[in-house]
């Protein structure tokens, strides 16, 4: 079984447009709990144009109640997003190398050359009981290069994975993000992966065995504008394994 956790970006970001509370975000983050979700994600970006510092806190204030669903917070660790880590305490904090003016998150950490970083933060983590994941490439190199950070899991990137999907390039992209994810699986790191997947590629890219988590917002997001949100979520969670 894969956890599915919903990234709520998206939502923060409809909201924000009109300069009011509407969207609702804990009304909607309360909806996928209620509807079977045990994960919420969010990337919470210094410029504050979708997910805001406060809705990090009033988001992990919610799930606080809510034991069986797990907090993940993205982003990249400056001072400041280390420090909201810590309050707030997710169970999961997944690594990002985002610039503050990126789109969107576009690329895995060259583990290299910032192991230094990368192993002290993973390190203060564990010590607050916080499970780190580093944000990859699908790329087995890379991969070993992790087991020395002390992170608890790798969150592939799988952009070219939804990029390749339904062309003729997808068989030799799967094997990449194969051979990553178990690779992973055999150093004993937990295997997460996000970005572009969507209900028509998901299934496909869960045939890679010992995929722990995938977060999933723009997809979802759009596909519940078009299909209503239940019956997205149920689809994805059928998917998962999550639904029987």
């Amino acid at each position: 079984m894969t956890t599915l956790s919903v990234n709520v970006n998206k939502i923060a970001l409809l909201r924000n447009s009109r300069g009011h509370d509407y969207p609702h975000l804990l009304d909607f983050v309360q909806r996928c709990v209620d509807l079977g979700v045990k994960g919420i994600t969010v990337h919470p970006r210094p410029d504050e144009r979708h997910v805001r510092r406060q809705d990090a806190y009033d988001i992990g204030a919610l799930l606080a109640d809510q034991p069986d669903v797990e907090f993940n917070i993205e982003g990249y660790p400056s001072p400041s997003f280390l420090q909201l880590v810590s309050d707030i305490k997710p169970d999961q904090c997944t690594l990002v190398p985002d610039d503050p003016a990126q789109l969107t998150s576009d690329h895995g950490w060259d583990v290299a050359a910032n192991a230094g970083l990368l192993q002290d933060v993973s390190g203060a983590f564990r010590e607050q009981g916080i499970r780190s994941s580093l944000f990859l490439d699908a790329d087995a190199e890379a991969v070993d290069q992790v087991a020395s950070t002390g992170a608890d899991r790798i969150e592939l990137y799988t952009e070219d994975y939804a990029r390749a999907f339904a062309t003729a390039k997808e068989a030799e992209v799967f094997s990449q993000y194969e051979r990553a994810a178990l690779r992973a699986v055999e150093l004993g790191l937990g295997v997460n992966a996000g970005h572009d997947l969507n209900l028509d590629n998901l299934g496909r890219f869960l045939q890679i065995p010992g995929i722990s988590e995938v977060s999933i917002g723009h997809g979802l997001v759009v596909e519940c504008l078009e299909h209503g949100i239940s019956k997205v979520l149920a689809s994805y969670l059928q998917i998962t394994g999550e639904k029987p």
